[in-house]
């Protein structure tokens, strides 16, 4: 009889060992606490005062309200005249109409305008609008685009029951990416854009090193989600990759009496 219980206490000494076992396993291979290579070798903080810092002092800024730009925002159009703009093809004063609500629209054929400033990375704030009065279809119709850097162009075009290719819609990042939503007001009424833009970057010999992204907000609605700029964004060709460092924001005439309105611009540069 003693034999027979040391034989089973053997045996559930055994299973229970084969237990603990696949419980150490489990363990083994659950989730694992990744440590950010910045805190290695700093041992494991006791108190929570070891994982709160106090600087940098980060500025303070008085929001957007009520149409009033940041407090550290460069204004490039509040409505009371082109002093930060130029023609694109002369660098001569803008001929653009200049409205009494404190906007500004195209005067047909008289080309691109653009800011006499140059950015890197930035966020911009711009607001357009599309004539009431429904004039042409597919890309003629309330068509202009803003060019960030001159060279990546966010599209301006009125979409309301007017189907085009969808990389070439409101809102698309020309001929690359196509919005996520189509967010647009109805025709006649304000949009806005909210633009984060980052700047390529280019080694020495002008090799593309980095890749630019865009990031954009139409009407409150994340449309362009930090995409990246696989180059420029030309009417017929594949995107091109020129090395360059700040360039002009500029704003479209397209040439075919679309009448597009600006107004409350603004720019932040990160």
């Amino acid at each position: 009889m003693k034999k027979y219980c040391v034989g089973a206490l053997a045996l559930l000494l055994f299973i229970a060992c084969q237990e603990q076992a696949k419980v150490e396993s489990v363990v083994e291979e659950g989730p694992k606490v990744i440590v950010h290579e910045e805190y290695m070798g700093e041992g494991e903080p006791t108190k929570p005062e070891e994982t709160e810092f106090y600087e940098p002092k980060v500025p303070q800024v008085s929001p957007a309200v009520n149409g009033t730009p940041p407090s550290d925002a460069i204004v490039l159009f509040d409505g009371t005249n082109f002093d930060e703009w130029v023609m694109l093809n002369d660098s001569t004063e803008v001929v653009w109409h200049l409205n009494e609500d404190k906007s500004m629209t195209v005067k047909d054929k008289t080309g691109f305008i653009q800011t006499k400033r140059n950015f890197g990375d930035i966020q911009l704030h711009i607001e357009w609008r599309s004539p009431a009065e429904i004039n042409g279809e597919n890309q003629s119709r309330g068509n202009s685009g803003v060019f960030i850097s001159g060279l990546y162009e966010v599209q301006v075009l009125d979409n309301n029951n007017n189907p085009t290719y969808v990389n070439g819609q409101v809102a698309s990042l020309y001929k690359q990416h196509v919005p996520l939503a189509m967010a647009s007001v109805p025709t006649g009424e304000w949009n806005s854009y909210d633009i984060i833009y980052h700047a390529p970057e280019f080694n020495d010999e002008g090799g593309k090193i980095k890749s630019g992204t865009m990031t954009v907000i139409h009407n409150g609605v994340l449309v362009q989600d930090h995409v990246e700029l696989k180059g420029t964004t030309p009417y017929i060709g594949w995107p091109k990759n020129p090395p360059h460092g700040k360039g002009p924001i500029q704003l479209q005439d397209h040439g075919d009496n679309s009448r597009v309105s600006f107004r409350n611009i603004w720019v932040r540069e990160l």
